[in-house]
């Protein structure tokens, strides 16, 4: 299925504050990264959903995180987007409840399931990195000092589920070190940073 982009960015934009937006676009960013780490690591088999798969589930994830449906987040997905006449396939529909297990009972199995499943709380200990700046700026966050702030400041971005997001280096999940899986998400991250303002 070819998903035309920018009806699904207008679709997340007219549902969300602006902060969540910004949070949606630097997952969706962190989707795509993982996704172009683990094929270049021959990681990503046939079975796997295509790139453009990660990218909408990681734009869409918190799409029904507002209004009559937030209660009951990641499961209205595709009644948000009905709304705006479009259309998810159920794959992408997997992946997004993958991110909130407690809530949508869907364990992460596949590679694009752990992948939104470890990165969805990073983007914002990410963020919070940035903050702690003068600049304010992703350009200047250094990867050691995330890293430290993770590993070392539990109470530093509290909200960061810290255990999942450490998943990451389940060898039957995504099998990628923490400090590498980290990486990925700040470039990603970085390389959208003035669609995120930051």
């Amino acid at each position: 299925m070819n998903y035309d982009r920018e009806k699904y960015f207008n679709a997340v934009r007219s549902q969300l504050e602006t902060n969540m937006l910004y949070h949606s676009l630097a997952l969706e960013a962190c989707m795509g990264g993982i996704y172009d780490y683990l094929r270049s690591q021959e990681q990503i088999n046939e079975d796997e959903a295509d790139k453009e798969s990660w990218l909408l589930a990681g734009l869409l994830h918190d799409i029904d995180y507002s209004g009559e449906f937030k209660e009951l987040h990641p499961n209205k997905t595709k009644e948000v987007l009905a709304k705006y006449n479009l259309e998810i396939s159920d794959e992408i529909v997997g992946i997004i409840k993958a991110h909130s297990p407690k809530q949508s009972g869907v364990q992460p199995l596949s590679k694009a399931q752990w992948a939104i499943f470890c990165a969805d709380s990073l983007t914002g200990l990410i963020t919070a990195t940035a903050f702690v700046l003068p600049s304010r700026k992703l350009a200047d966050v250094k990867l050691s000092s995330v890293v430290k702030r993770f590993l070392k400041e539990p109470r530093f971005a509290a909200g960061t589920r810290r255990d999942e997001v450490a998943m990451c280096s389940r060898p039957d999940g995504l099998n990628i070190p923490l400090e590498k899986f980290i990486e990925i998400c700040l470039a990603s991250m970085q390389g959208i940073a003035g669609e995120i303002n930051l």
